[in-house]
């Protein structure tokens, strides 16, 4: 999934702006411009595709959005960006950053209208080397993104 295509669903789901969206970069240590803010939400013209974002600005925007949610913690310091950023990955943060069990996941994603049973859910979150590790589909990250939409979107 393109990954301006998450960041876009997460402004959504919180019902967030340009502002807040370069406040949750600066939380994680990144520094963006008004022009890296305005890219990810421009539209692609027509006819010509649009070059995503980059994972590293991916992966500061979701360790940032931790903090965000969560509050920075002065217990443990921050750990290093990891690149390049998975659906896994993104799944993981917003599991962390919205603080949510797998069971919690798993009625987001039913609520969405995708049916995913608990041992499926638990392949997604388990480590890469580990021999029931499944990749995450675009369409299983779509509909937890629809999902965290559906039930966190304040009007």
């Amino acid at each position: 999934m393109r990954k301006d295509d998450v960041i876009k669903s997460i402004r959504y789901t919180l019902n967030i702006g340009d502002g807040e969206i370069a406040e949750i970069l600066k939380l994680a240590g990144y520094k963006p411009t008004r022009e890296e803010i305005a890219y990810i939400f421009e539209e692609a013209e027509e006819g010509k595709d649009k070059i995503d974002i980059t994972h590293e600005m991916t992966a500061y925007f979701l360790d940032g959005l931790i903090y965000y949610k969560r509050g920075k913690s002065d217990k443990h310091p921050q750990r290093p960006i990891q690149t390049p950023v998975t659906n896994n990955m993104v799944m993981k943060k917003l599991r962390v950053a919205f603080t949510l069990r797998e069971d919690d996941i798993q009625k987001i994603i039913n609520k969405a209208g995708f049916d995913i049973s608990a041992s499926e859910l638990n392949a997604l979150f388990r480590n890469k080397n580990h021999r029931n590790y499944q990749p995450a589909g675009d369409q299983v990250l779509r509909y937890f993104l629809k999902g965290l939409a559906m039930t966190y979107r304040k009007e």
